[in-house]
């Protein structure tokens, strides 16, 4: 006895058309907390965003944030440095996307306004560590985009080194965060669909915070 499969479909998806008609940026992330405690950690940051500008939804395996590109990375800074705790080490990975031929409009919200729902999180300082993966997707000229949002890096003064795979970065949480979000504003208005990758550390027992 056969028994049938049913299977996903995305339509006649095309990369470089958006599956979507709104201006939507979404992230997906999830941290980890090397600690006893790291459900109230996780739990405290996520209560102490304000999300009031964006969509989210967090389950057992991550938290996702959906709307302006402003609004989600301000959103995601906030959680990350919320999160972050003097001396415990915590890692956070995070994908950025816009584009995707298969997302559509729904769970998201839009806000015009630009004021920043997270502001005062900009007062927090403390080094870290990342690295990030760009994927502009559907493009013939894509290493020309990676290449441009490499050199901001750069020129930001935030670049470590690069890697097989990946570009390395190290400095002020501030700066890191206005890099990203620099670089999503970028990919957003210049690439149709893009994916971008970025892992972030506080407080590595192998780095010292002197050596960020």
């Amino acid at each position: 006895m056969t028994t049938s499969t049913e299977h996903v479909t995305y339509g006649n998806a095309v990369c470089g058309i958006d599956g979507a008609s709104l201006q939507i940026t979404g992230c997906r992330f999830s941290a980890s907390p090397l600690c006893d405690n790291f459900v109230d950690i996780l739990m405290n940051a996520i209560a102490q965003t304000d999300t009031s500008k964006i969509w989210s939804d967090t389950d057992e395996m991550s938290t996702v944030y959906r709307g302006r590109d402003i609004h989600v990375v301000d959103a995601v800074r906030a959680f990350f440095t919320g999160a972050e705790q003097p001396n415990v080490h915590m890692t956070m990975e995070a994908t950025f996307s816009k584009g995707c031929p298969g997302d559509r409009d729904a769970d998201v919200y839009l806000d015009e306004n630009d004021e920043l729902a997270n502001a005062h999180m900009r007062n927090k300082h403390f080094p870290v560590r990342a690295k990030i993966a760009l994927y502009p997707m559907g493009v013939d000229d894509y290493m020309h985009h990676i290449a441009h949002v490499v050199n901001h890096a750069i020129d930001a003064g935030i670049y470590s080194h690069t890697a097989h795979y990946n570009t390395y970065l190290a400095g002020d949480v501030q700066d890191i965060f206005d890099y990203i979000a620099w670089t999503v504003n970028y990919c957003g208005s210049n690439i149709h669909h893009y994916i971008f990758e970025v892992t972030l550390s506080v407080h590595s027992p192998s780095v010292s915070d002197d050596e960020q």
